[in-house]
């Protein structure tokens, strides 16, 4: 098990933790909760040892391995099979071993060698990190693209597949889901459930704590405690204690003013001198209960629009996507023939899988895009809020959240957009105030800040401009969970519309009255809740699998089959009323092919049935390996195993070049 026993841990002059005791016990599933800043992740440092306890006492057992999500962006041309496939530290490992022990020609070494190999898995690694990938949301056609291609979300999803693909006793996961859709989330959640190690998450998506842990450690007031439970629960209790603790602390007050009180009235009194004094040692021996400070909270409210257009907007006919590239190129359509309306007081969740076009259609409705065809047209006096969902589309890294706000106030006024708000410094800095932002922190550049720093500093600026239509895509990923909270609160006391893209299903609970599903190219009304859509993610998936499994199949099938049907389908669409000379030319023709393609399918036929020869024994040899041997047997079977795997992938090369010959002469 982890102990920690009166731990001190500081990073520079703050104190993260002091004299903090907690125990984790193997196979339990951790949520790690606390406000942003608390030490989560500086608690992680200390797990994965990047970090040193300043006092105390820290134990994690030497012999469990740990597997943790790498946090640098990875800039590398290997596939995206073969990256995550190098995250399984002990086959890669093992491989090591297997080159190393055959270099020194030691065969007990290279019995071992073969043993550890197998042991790890290596006849199924490509098909176990395939489904990983495939499970956080990639394409088929995607799993051998270079990882530098892929965008900066998605190779943080290749992070997130290679750490799963590490075998761990010990699982640290930091805020896993910021980079995940909800078909992608469903799929996660699934296989933490499954997982048996010890796993340790910080997140801020409720209903994700509350599906994957069983135990919550709170970090607060530099102290560890313990709640069993998901976060759900860990909130139950908590109040639960908060409120005996006011209890507790009102009493005690009481008594001490009333000690107080007898000290003060009494201690002049010779009489009674001893009895106030003993009032006081007493007063002195108390051990104080602290008052019940409930953490001061973030709360935000939007300020009511100063119209309400209905519709909203309305698009006819509408096409959404990219323009094309460069002059006599194509544009890239990603949904069409869109003919929906957007009405006033409306609450729209936006579904789909990943790559769906999601962010396509808010980017257009917010203008970013231009429909690429039909219309959108919007109602009189629409002003709209969006929350893109990279905050740096819209903040500048060098500038301040003053310079900022004074940079909107100059864009609206050009605009003829000023609706009432403050826009002297003064109130701009008392604005920036009710977003948490006080002091020097208005002059602090935002490429310093976190990302919920930022995430407040647009929240802020949307909120100063009075909209009456909320874009918002993926607006919670790097808000802490009493953020999202206040978020939850705002939308809901909105008056305006709402159009809300998350993979926070909390969030979209709370807001969204109606979900629009965009999906095969086409928005439709999605009828049911979200538990149905995410019935509906986990049905598409399996359709999916399946789907795969079956083209492979084919594909494995047809470079076989299609040499010998298709002569003959060619033979019975030849039309009737065909001269002599030409039925005779056609013959010889065919004739002329098969004689061609003969001796390749002969070869064909025997390359298959070698490739099944090999199957066999390798199947017997691993048996055999799974049983007490001595050395010199292990290392000669290992020797065997080796030869008959590289002997496959060269007869598997030539199966292809045979098939692909075989389908140039039918051509």
């Amino acid at each position: 098990m982890i102990t920690l026993k009166n731990l001190v841990l500081r990073r520079g002059v703050k104190v993260l933790l002091d004299n903090a005791s907690c125990t984790i016990n193997p196979g339990e599933k951790v949520g790690l909760v606390g406000r942003n800043g608390a030490g989560k992740s500086s608690l992680f440092g200390l797990l994965n040892h990047t970090l040193h306890e300043d006092k105390g006492d820290f134990y994690v057992p030497p012999q469990w391995r740990m597997a943790q999500v790498a946090q640098d962006m990875p800039e590398t041309d290997q596939s995206a099979t073969q990256f995550v496939i190098e995250g399984d530290v002990t086959l890669l490992a093992a491989q090591q071993e297997v080159t190393a022990s055959e270099d020194s020609g030691d065969g007990e070494r290279m019995a071992h060698a073969y043993m550890a190999l197998h042991d790890a898995g290596a006849h199924d690694a490509p098909a176990r990190a395939q489904a990983l990938i495939l499970g956080l949301g990639f394409r088929t056609d995607e799993l051998e693209r270079p990882v530098n291609s892929f965008s900066g979300g998605w190779r943080m999803r290749l992070q997130l597949a290679r750490a799963l693909m590490c075998p761990s006793e010990l699982l640290l996961l930091d805020e896993p889901t910021n980079h995940l859709d909800l078909d992608a989330l469903v799929w996660l959640e699934a296989w933490l459930k499954r997982y048996e190690g010890t796993m340790l998450v910080i997140s801020h998506d409720r209903e994700f704590l509350d599906a994957v842990t069983n135990v919550t450690i709170h970090i607060h007031t530099a102290q560890l405690t313990r709640y069993g439970g998901n976060y759900s629960r860990f909130e139950d209790m908590r109040a639960e204690q908060m409120a005996l603790q006011q209890s507790a602390y009102s009493r005690q007050q009481d008594k001490m003013a009333h000690l107080q009180k007898f000290i003060d009235r009494f201690k002049a009194k010779a009489s009674k001198a001893k009895q106030a004094q003993s009032r006081v040692k007493a007063l002195e021996r108390m051990e104080k209960i602290g008052p019940v400070l409930a953490d001061a909270d973030f709360t935000f409210e939007f300020t009511e629009p100063q119209n309400l257009p209905n519709p909203m907007l309305a698009m006819s006919d509408a096409s959404f996507g990219y323009p094309p590239p460069d002059e006599g190129s194509e544009p890239t359509i990603i949904v069409k023939n869109i003919s929906r309306s957007v009405l006033a007081g409306q609450r729209i969740g936006i579904l789909g899988a990943n790559g769906q076009g999601k962010s396509t259609v808010v980017k257009t409705i917010a203008r970013d895009l231009q429909p690429l065809a039909g219309q959108i047209t919007e109602g009189k006096g629409l002003n709209i809020g969006y929350f893109a969902q990279q905050e740096l589309d819209v903040l500048r890294p060098a500038d301040t959240p003053l310079e900022h706000m004074i940079r909107l106030v100059r864009e609206c006024t050009a605009e003829g957009r000023l609706s009432g708000q403050p826009t002297r410094e003064q109130d701009l800095r008392s604005f920036l105030g009710n977003f948490n932002f006080t002091g020097d922190q208005v002059k602090q550049s935002v490429g310093s800040m976190s990302g919920g720093e930022k995430a407040r500093l647009v929240l802020c600026m949307i909120v100063w401009q009075r909209p009456n239509l909320l874009l918002l895509d993926e607006p919670t990923n790097h808000l802490d969970l009493a953020t999202r909270e206040a978020l939850s609160v705002a939308l809901n006391e909105f008056e305006g519309t709402v159009m809300l893209v998350s993979h926070d299903r909390a969030l979209l609970r709370a807001v969204c009255d109606e979900f629009w599903l965009v999906s095969r190219g086409g928005i439709e009304p999605f009828d049911g809740d979200l538990d149905d859509y995410q019935r509906y993610l986990l049905d598409m998936a399996k359709q999916s699998r399946e789907a795969q499994r079956q083209e492979q199949r084919d594909a494995q099938r047809s470079p076989v089959a299609t040499p010998v049907a298709a002569p003959e389908q060619k033979t019975r669409t030849v039309e009737p009323n065909r001269s002599p000379e030409q039925k005779r030319s056609d013959a010889q023709r065919r004739q002329q092919l098969a004689e061609k393609a003969r001796p390749l399918k002969k070869e064909l036929e025997q390359t298959e049935k070698r490739m099944a020869q090999l199957a066999q024994e390798k199947s017997r040899l691993e048996a055999s390996m799974s049983q007490p041997l001595s050395p010199a047997d292990l290392a000669h079977n290992g020797k065997q195993l080796k030869a008959l795997n590289d002997e496959n992938e060269a007869l598997e090369a030539r199966w292809l070049e045979l098939t692909e010959a075989i389908e140039a002469v039918s051509a």
